[in-house]
């Protein structure tokens, strides 16, 4: 009987440690940090938080990434890749790379996907 509650102890523990990461993760976006990004990147051409422009806006961004698992990681390809955009008249261009410096700093882009995400 000790062994199982043992085993019940473990994973509870385990279960309260990756929820408490995943809140961290969660509070850790730097607002300001991100919006600074993606004005030196030109994001705002394209993008706003709340209306579509050429791209669609934030807030439509984080509503259809909404709960999928892999949100943060298709977008931040979606950031790095250069991979194609299409526009509301239906031609495709490719998507500008976001730029950091450091070069390709992850935690950068990360911190720019995640609060896009967070719209």
């Amino acid at each position: 009987m000790n062994s199982k509650f043992a085993r019940i102890s473990l994973v509870a523990a385990t279960l309260a440690l990756m929820l408490s990461s995943t809140l961290v993760q969660a509070q850790a976006v730097d607002a300001e940090a991100a919006k600074s990004l993606a004005r030196q990147n030109n994001c705002f051409k394209c993008h706003s938080v709340e209306k579509d422009k050429d791209g669609p806006a934030y807030k439509k961004v984080a509503e259809k990434f909404k709960g999928k698992p892999d949100a943060e990681a298709r977008l931040i390809t979606h950031v790095t890749s250069g991979e194609k955009a299409k526009f509301p008249d239906g031609h495709e261009e490719e998507h500008k790379i976001v730029k950091t410096s450091p070069p390709k700093d992850m935690a950068q882009i990360k911190n720019l996907v995640d609060w896009i995400l967070s719209q």
